[in-house]
């Protein structure tokens, strides 16, 4: 009789051809379109400022990786991924050694002491635009008019100090004041749609979140297209509030979390102290993630409920 041999492999046995590195480039050059925007508007201190970020994340993942005797995997993308996100949430004339700070934190404190990643709880990115607001806040709000050079208020500021709106279409290309790339909506919309589009993001995340911002701004008397064209909501919409392994992982879990993020985010806009509330609201959010994909994740055919 013939001896057959059988190889016994642990599920999935179809792979889908996706792999780390293939999703973590494909969103950094999604990303490039709001950095072009950012380096047309602010000028050459935009660019190097997320070269600094990029270079000084995947340093620090590099020499934490070597410090815990684990392999190098700067190449997945990843750290990359991070710097320029990180990059794309600080002021343009932010100092480069701040920016370097900000780097080794998001890495560091937000995604290596967990274990690298897919084990982060946390948006690396934004751990470390919070830890440079906190320890840096005149730096980190000083904002320059790309018209002028200028410095001044961001528009989410004139409105709530002055009640002062901004042209809308200066809002949607990015013609003012704020972040390095959170000011051209355009550009933000277009490469999330990308992503819709190659099946990295989903798409009921930002569109719960922008609904749930627009809809509440609608009841509470303010202005809905300036709350979804001003500050870093576009961004944190479509490109943080998405992450993989920060956000929840079914569906009705998905739009949960993004009414969460826009629940918070007009709270924090319209009665906190902050003109701003995207960052928090993302990160406050992820903190109910387990929570949320504990209740919602559907129950396997046939499985019984424990007593």
């Amino acid at each position: 009789m013939q001896d057959y041999k059988f190889i016994t492999t642990s599920s999935p046995h179809i792979h889908s051809g996706e792999s780390v590195s293939k999703i973590m480039y494909t969103v950094a050059g999604a990303l490039l379109l709001p950095t072009a925007a950012g380096v047309y508007f602010f000028g050459i201190r935009a660019l190097l400022l997320v070269i600094t970020t990029s270079l000084a994340c995947i340093i620090t993942e590099a020499l934490f990786q070597m410090l815990r005797g684990k392999k190098i995997t700067i190449w997945d993308g990843s750290a990359l991924v991070t710097g320029i996100l990180l990059a794309l949430n600080l002021p343009p004339g932010l100092p480069l050694w701040m920016a370097v700070v900000g780097s080794a934190v998001a890495i560091s404190l937000g995604k290596q002491i967990y274990g690298g990643i897919g084990s982060n709880p946390f948006n690396p990115a934004l751990i470390g635009r919070v830890f440079l607001m906190i320890t840096f806040p005149v730096q980190m709000t000083k904002w320059i008019n790309p018209v002028d050079g200028t410095t001044g208020a961001t528009p989410l500021m004139l409105y709530k100090m002055q009640h002062v709106t901004t042209d809308y279409f200066n809002l949607l290309i990015g013609r003012t004041g704020g972040s390095l790339g959170e000011t051209s909506a355009i550009m933000i919309i277009i490469g999330g749609l990308y992503l819709i589009y190659r099946g990295y993001v989903d798409f009921r995340t930002p569109l719960s979140y922008l609904a749930t911002v627009a809809v509440l701004s609608f009841l509470l008397g303010r202005d809905p297209v300036l709350q979804l064209l001003s500050g870093g909501l576009m961004l944190g919409a479509f490109f943080m509030a998405t992450d993989m392994v920060t956000s929840p992982i079914s569906r009705l879990g998905k739009i949960i979390f993004g009414i969460g993020c826009g629940l918070f985010t007009v709270i924090i806009r319209f009665y906190g102290g902050y003109p701003e509330g995207v960052s928090f609201s993302i990160l406050l959010m992820n903190a109910f993630t387990p929570i949320i994909n504990r209740l919602t994740v559907p129950r396997i055919y046939g499985e019984v409920k424990a007593k």
